[in-house]
Protein backbone atom coordinates (compact mmCIF):
# COMPACT_ATOMS: atom_id res chain seq x y z
CA UNK A 1 0.00 0.00 0.00
CA UNK A 2 2.94 2.53 0.74
CA UNK A 3 4.62 1.85 -2.33
CA UNK A 4 0.92 2.41 -4.41
CA UNK A 5 0.62 5.77 -2.59
CA UNK A 6 4.25 6.68 -3.00
CA UNK A 7 4.17 6.80 -6.72
CA UNK A 8 1.22 9.27 -7.60
CA UNK A 9 3.28 11.56 -4.68
CA UNK A 10 6.41 11.17 -6.51
CA UNK A 11 4.65 11.83 -9.71
CA UNK A 12 3.13 15.14 -8.22
CA UNK A 13 6.19 16.45 -6.39
CA UNK A 14 7.41 15.61 -10.34
CA UNK A 15 5.07 18.11 -11.73
CA UNK A 16 5.48 20.67 -8.87
CA UNK A 17 9.07 20.80 -9.87
CA UNK A 18 8.64 21.15 -13.14
CA UNK A 19 6.14 23.53 -13.02
CA UNK A 20 8.63 25.72 -11.07
CA UNK A 21 11.32 25.67 -13.43
CA UNK A 22 9.20 26.58 -16.18
CA UNK A 23 7.81 29.22 -14.24
CA UNK A 24 11.21 30.87 -14.03
CA UNK A 25 12.67 30.19 -17.47
CA UNK A 26 9.77 32.11 -18.71
CA UNK A 27 10.27 35.33 -16.04
CA UNK A 28 13.87 35.08 -16.94
CA UNK A 29 12.45 35.12 -21.10
CA UNK A 30 10.08 37.63 -20.09
CA UNK A 31 12.64 39.83 -18.12
CA UNK A 32 14.94 40.27 -21.42
CA UNK A 33 14.24 43.55 -23.23
CA UNK A 34 12.60 43.58 -27.37
CA UNK A 35 15.57 46.46 -27.91
CA UNK A 36 18.26 43.87 -27.20
CA UNK A 37 19.99 41.27 -30.24
CA UNK A 38 17.37 38.59 -30.64
CA UNK A 39 18.19 35.25 -31.51
CA UNK A 40 18.15 33.89 -34.95
CA UNK A 41 18.15 29.86 -35.08
CA UNK A 42 19.59 28.05 -32.29
CA UNK A 43 22.85 27.39 -33.36
CA UNK A 44 26.50 29.18 -33.76
CA UNK A 45 24.45 31.81 -30.36
CA UNK A 46 23.94 34.12 -34.03
CA UNK A 47 21.35 36.91 -32.88
CA UNK A 48 20.56 39.99 -34.72
CA UNK A 49 21.36 43.47 -33.33
CA UNK A 50 20.09 45.72 -36.07
CA UNK A 51 18.74 44.83 -39.42
CA UNK A 52 22.48 45.28 -41.06
CA UNK A 53 24.41 44.14 -37.80
CA UNK A 54 24.49 40.24 -36.32
CA UNK A 55 26.56 38.49 -33.32
CA UNK A 56 27.78 35.12 -33.18
CA UNK A 57 29.80 32.11 -31.67
CA UNK A 58 32.45 30.87 -34.10
CA UNK A 59 30.56 29.31 -37.15
CA UNK A 60 31.78 26.09 -39.09
CA UNK A 61 31.03 25.51 -42.84
CA UNK A 62 27.34 24.16 -42.15
CA UNK A 63 26.57 27.94 -41.35
CA UNK A 64 27.23 29.07 -45.06
CA UNK A 65 23.62 28.73 -45.97
CA UNK A 66 22.18 30.78 -42.90
CA UNK A 67 24.66 33.45 -44.21
CA UNK A 68 24.00 33.52 -47.31
CA UNK A 69 20.01 33.57 -46.00
CA UNK A 70 20.84 36.66 -43.93
CA UNK A 71 22.66 38.08 -47.21
CA UNK A 72 25.98 37.83 -44.85
CA UNK A 73 28.44 40.56 -47.22
CA UNK A 74 31.20 40.83 -45.02
CA UNK A 75 32.22 38.75 -41.38
CA UNK A 76 34.72 40.18 -38.67
CA UNK A 77 36.21 37.96 -36.90
CA UNK A 78 37.82 39.22 -33.43
CA UNK A 79 39.51 35.77 -32.99
CA UNK A 80 43.86 35.20 -33.95
CA UNK A 81 43.14 32.51 -35.98
CA UNK A 82 41.63 33.01 -39.85
CA UNK A 83 38.16 32.46 -41.05
CA UNK A 84 39.45 31.18 -44.44
CA UNK A 85 39.12 27.27 -43.06
CA UNK A 86 35.45 27.46 -42.98
CA UNK A 87 34.63 30.45 -44.74
CA UNK A 88 35.19 29.30 -48.24
CA UNK A 89 33.00 32.15 -50.36
CA UNK A 90 34.06 34.36 -52.63
CA UNK A 91 31.16 36.79 -51.84
CA UNK A 92 31.19 37.37 -48.00
CA UNK A 93 34.55 39.23 -47.46
CA UNK A 94 36.57 38.59 -44.09
CA UNK A 95 38.06 41.39 -41.74
CA UNK A 96 39.80 40.07 -39.09
CA UNK A 97 40.68 42.02 -35.90
CA UNK A 98 42.32 40.03 -33.04
CA UNK A 99 41.84 41.80 -29.60
CA UNK A 100 42.04 40.43 -25.75
CA UNK A 101 39.35 42.24 -23.70
CA UNK A 102 42.01 42.29 -20.99
CA UNK A 103 44.02 44.03 -23.14
CA UNK A 104 41.58 45.80 -25.33
CA UNK A 105 42.38 49.68 -25.67
CA UNK A 106 40.20 52.91 -27.45
CA UNK A 107 42.36 51.88 -30.78
CA UNK A 108 40.95 48.39 -30.66
CA UNK A 109 37.57 49.51 -30.33
CA UNK A 110 37.57 52.22 -33.08
CA UNK A 111 39.10 49.97 -35.18
CA UNK A 112 36.50 47.88 -34.83
CA UNK A 113 33.60 50.32 -35.07
CA UNK A 114 35.37 51.59 -38.18
CA UNK A 115 35.57 48.32 -39.51
CA UNK A 116 31.49 47.67 -39.02
CA UNK A 117 30.35 50.85 -40.64
CA UNK A 118 32.45 50.41 -43.19
CA UNK A 119 31.46 46.64 -43.90
CA UNK A 120 27.43 47.72 -43.64
CA UNK A 121 28.06 50.10 -46.14
CA UNK A 122 27.86 46.98 -48.26
CA UNK A 123 25.77 44.81 -46.60
CA UNK A 124 24.96 42.68 -43.48
CA UNK A 125 27.37 42.24 -41.19
CA UNK A 126 28.49 39.38 -38.80
CA UNK A 127 31.36 39.94 -35.73
CA UNK A 128 31.83 36.86 -34.13
CA UNK A 129 34.55 35.35 -31.46
CA UNK A 130 35.14 31.64 -30.32
CA UNK A 131 32.08 31.65 -27.75
CA UNK A 132 30.19 35.18 -29.08
CA UNK A 133 29.89 36.74 -25.42
CA UNK A 134 32.99 38.44 -24.15
CA UNK A 135 34.87 39.95 -27.37
CA UNK A 136 31.93 40.11 -29.94
CA UNK A 137 30.07 41.25 -26.56
CA UNK A 138 32.10 44.18 -25.79
CA UNK A 139 32.32 45.43 -29.06
CA UNK A 140 28.52 45.19 -29.01
CA UNK A 141 28.34 46.97 -26.57
CA UNK A 142 30.36 49.92 -27.93
CA UNK A 143 28.52 49.87 -30.87
CA UNK A 144 25.33 50.14 -29.01
CA UNK A 145 27.05 53.05 -27.01
CA UNK A 146 29.23 54.98 -29.15
CA UNK A 147 27.01 55.03 -32.69
CA UNK A 148 23.20 53.99 -31.52
CA UNK A 149 23.57 56.66 -28.51
CA UNK A 150 22.42 53.89 -26.02
CA UNK A 151 23.64 54.38 -22.66
CA UNK A 152 26.46 52.53 -20.70
CA UNK A 153 23.96 50.58 -18.52
CA UNK A 154 21.34 49.77 -20.89
CA UNK A 155 24.47 48.27 -23.26
CA UNK A 156 26.03 47.14 -20.25
CA UNK A 157 22.71 44.92 -19.09
CA UNK A 158 22.44 43.41 -23.09
CA UNK A 159 26.26 42.67 -22.60
CA UNK A 160 25.82 40.54 -19.64
CA UNK A 161 22.32 39.81 -19.45
CA UNK A 162 21.23 39.22 -23.24
CA UNK A 163 21.23 35.44 -22.46
CA UNK A 164 24.66 35.26 -24.81
CA UNK A 165 26.49 33.01 -22.01
CA UNK A 166 28.92 33.74 -18.91
CA UNK A 167 32.28 34.31 -18.99
CA UNK A 168 35.08 36.11 -17.47
CA UNK A 169 35.94 38.14 -19.51
CA UNK A 170 32.90 40.07 -18.76
CA UNK A 171 34.85 41.69 -16.06
CA UNK A 172 37.23 43.34 -18.36
CA UNK A 173 34.84 44.49 -20.95
CA UNK A 174 33.22 46.24 -17.99
CA UNK A 175 35.83 47.54 -16.50
CA UNK A 176 36.80 49.20 -20.00
CA UNK A 177 33.50 50.48 -21.00
CA UNK A 178 33.11 52.31 -17.41
CA UNK A 179 36.02 54.07 -17.56
CA UNK A 180 35.64 54.72 -21.93
CA UNK A 181 35.25 58.53 -22.68
CA UNK A 182 32.64 57.73 -25.35
CA UNK A 183 32.16 61.38 -26.02
CA UNK A 184 36.28 61.27 -26.90
CA UNK A 185 35.60 58.10 -29.25
CA UNK A 186 32.70 59.96 -31.32
CA UNK A 187 34.89 62.89 -31.71
CA UNK A 188 37.66 60.56 -33.15
CA UNK A 189 35.61 58.34 -34.88
CA UNK A 190 34.58 61.07 -36.81
CA UNK A 191 37.79 62.75 -37.57
CA UNK A 192 39.40 59.30 -38.80
CA UNK A 193 41.65 59.46 -35.76
CA UNK A 194 43.34 55.88 -34.91
CA UNK A 195 42.79 56.47 -31.22
CA UNK A 196 41.50 59.88 -28.41
CA UNK A 197 45.49 59.61 -27.19
CA UNK A 198 47.43 61.74 -29.35
CA UNK A 199 50.73 59.38 -27.76
CA UNK A 200 48.96 55.91 -28.35
CA UNK A 201 51.42 53.83 -30.28
CA UNK A 202 49.30 54.40 -33.45
CA UNK A 203 49.04 57.73 -33.12
CA UNK A 204 52.42 58.37 -32.57
CA UNK A 205 52.91 56.01 -35.81
CA UNK A 206 50.51 58.58 -37.79
CA UNK A 207 52.55 61.63 -36.36
CA UNK A 208 56.26 60.03 -37.87
CA UNK A 209 54.62 58.83 -41.15
CA UNK A 210 53.33 62.18 -41.54
CA UNK A 211 56.53 63.95 -40.51
CA UNK A 212 58.44 61.58 -42.76
CA UNK A 213 56.28 62.66 -45.79
CA UNK A 214 56.28 66.38 -45.14
CA UNK A 215 60.11 65.94 -44.54
CA UNK A 216 60.19 64.50 -48.27
CA UNK A 217 58.12 66.78 -50.05
CA UNK A 218 60.54 69.75 -48.83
Amino acid sequence: MFKIRLLPALGLACMALLAIAQAQADETTSLRSPEWAQPVGNQFNLHQMTPTLYRSALPDSSALPVLKNLKIGTVINFLSESDSAWLKNADIKQVQLTYRTNHVDDADVLTALRAIQAAEANGPVLMHCKHGSDRTGLMAAMYRVVIQGWSKEDALNEMTLGGFGGSSGFKDGVRYMIQADVDKLRTALAKGDCSTSAFALCSMKDWISTTNKTEEQL
